[in-house]
């Protein structure tokens, strides 16, 4: 079969009636149960075919999520809500449905509604399965400082025949359209430069293998000097014969010269670790002693590595240690209530360590607003059970109307978040160390991943 071939043989295939969810979850049975039993030849037109039904995927998700917040938005107009609050929450709805983030869904919608609106060509060459979602976010992205006269230019050029696409890496696509972006508007190129230096910023992020992620976003000419001056430390220091690798050097200096300290060790941090005392103390049988700690703002740490920050920072007078207590049988955070609307610093700062991250199911974002479940003004508590930490985004959206939190009996502190569309999603605060990752696996389950833990 011939690349050609597949679009007339696809569509001989599939029925004339209009697709609705029931058929298109038919479809995602069906994929489980494609023929095997083929030729290599097959498998490369079977993975060609499959990509190609993402991409027109991904352009029909951009076209009902654009009629979605049409119509969301007529009806917030319908009953009064003032212009600036229209559509707010729809982002959410969006990211909920398609189980990833707010920040992921605020950009899909962000593109659906630039493809639908002002760049037909890219949409059409997706739906068709000649250009991938990630290439039609860079296309947005690169134009999105032009007008919508430009960015149509740029959109007819380059996709009104997206053959010509055909073989060009990311790299070589953004470099054109950005030639092609400076050339029709160079005022605007230079305006959005100067924006995106204004918006320079420092971001953490846990990374494998116990790491943090620390990226610096600046302007490049700041960013090569950074990097310069680094790597000339390292060479100087591997002259001198130290033993480290030159990105070993390179880290530790800038640990140290952003510290202030003479070495990368002692570095002042106040350590919020939840985790039992076997494990602070290295003591008792079993694997008791080795269950991870959790070091809030990043993860699940092991025991060693817990105890030796424990034990370095008690040393060195740098840091603090916060214990926080369990219920045993139910491995539930004990925390306190309050009469008062505002969260008590103690409170909110509880939550913050129990929730770990926004409690938005899949949002990791961290943690920026601690709310009540039920509103306050709707007689909510200001409680450990009412309240529940968010990121600022998640925090508005659920302020618009429809939306409803509220907490549900559990092992854990749970809430049901209720979406103006009426669909339901669940959110459990994470377990804490020494408590079964999960009630919903067997037994039989639970013993397999204990000796799995116990093999490293």
């Amino acid at each position: 079969m011939t690349p050609d071939a597949v679009p007339g043989a696809l569509s001989d295939a599939l029925p004339d009636d209009l697709l609705n969810s029931a058929t298109i979850n038919a479809w995602v049975d069906r994929l489980a149960r494609f023929d095997r039993d083929v030729p290599d030849t097959e498998r490369i037109e079977q993975l060609r075919a499959l990509e190609r039904l993402k991409s027109a995927a991904a352009a029909a998700q951009a076209r009902i999520a654009v009629d979605l917040d049409t119509s969301m938005r007529a009806g917030h107009a319908a009953t009064g809500l003032p212009a600036q609050r229209q559509g707010r929450g729809v982002a959410a709805q969006v990211a909920l449905a398609r189980q990833e983030s707010p920040y992921r869904g605020g950009r899909h919608l962000g593109l659906a509604k630039v493809l639908v609106a002002e760049m037909p060509h890219t949409l059409t060459a997706l739906e068709q399965g000649a250009i991938s979602e990630w290439r039609a976010g860079l296309l947005a992205q690169e134009t999105i400082f032009l007008s919508k006269e430009y960015r149509q230019l740029v959109d007819a050029h380059l996709c009104a025949d997206p053959s010509g696409l055909t073989g060009w890496g990311d790299r070589r696509l953004t470099a054109e359209i950005r030639k092609i972006a400076y050339r029709l508007d160079p005022a605007g190129y230079t305006r959005r430069r100067a924006k995106a230096e204004s918006e320079r910023r420092v971001t953490s992020r846990p990374a494998p293998d116990v790491m943090a992620r620390v990226t610096a976003l600046l302007p490049v000419a700041h960013g090569v000097a950074v990097h310069a001056a680094l790597r000339e430390a390292a060479d100087t220091a591997i002259a001198a014969g130290d033993g480290r690798t030159r990105g070993q050097l390179m880290a530790d200096t800038l640990v140290e010269r952003v510290t202030g300290q003479a070495t990368a060790t002692g570095v002042p941090v106040e350590i919020h670790l939840i985790m039992t005392d076997r494990t602070l103390l290295g003591e008792g049988e079993g694997d008791g002693r080795e269950q991870p700690a959790l070091l809030a703002g990043y993860g699940p740490i092991p025991a060693g590595l817990a105890r030796r920050l424990a034990v370095t920072g008690a040393e060195t007078e740098t840091a603090w240690l916060r214990r926080l207590y369990v219920i045993p049988e139910s491995g539930r955070l004990v925390g306190m209530d309050s009469t008062r609307r505002v969260f008590p610093a103690g409170l909110a700062r509880f939550i913050e360590i129990r929730d770990q991250y926004c409690t938005t199911p899949w949002c990791d974002a961290p943690i920026r607003h601690i709310d009540h479940a039920l509103p306050h003004h709707q007689g909510g508590a200001t409680s450990a059970e009412n309240g529940n930490g968010t990121c600022a985004q998640c925090n508005y959206a659920r302020q618009a109307p429809g939306w409803e939190i509220r907490p549900e009996p559990g092992p854990r502190h749970t809430l049901r978040i209720t979406t103006p569309t009426g669909h339901g999603y669940r959110s459990t605060a994470p377990p804490p160390p020494g408590h079964p990752r999960s009630e919903r696996r067997r037994p039989a389950q639970r013993a397999t991943v204990a000796r799995q833990w116990r093999a490293g």
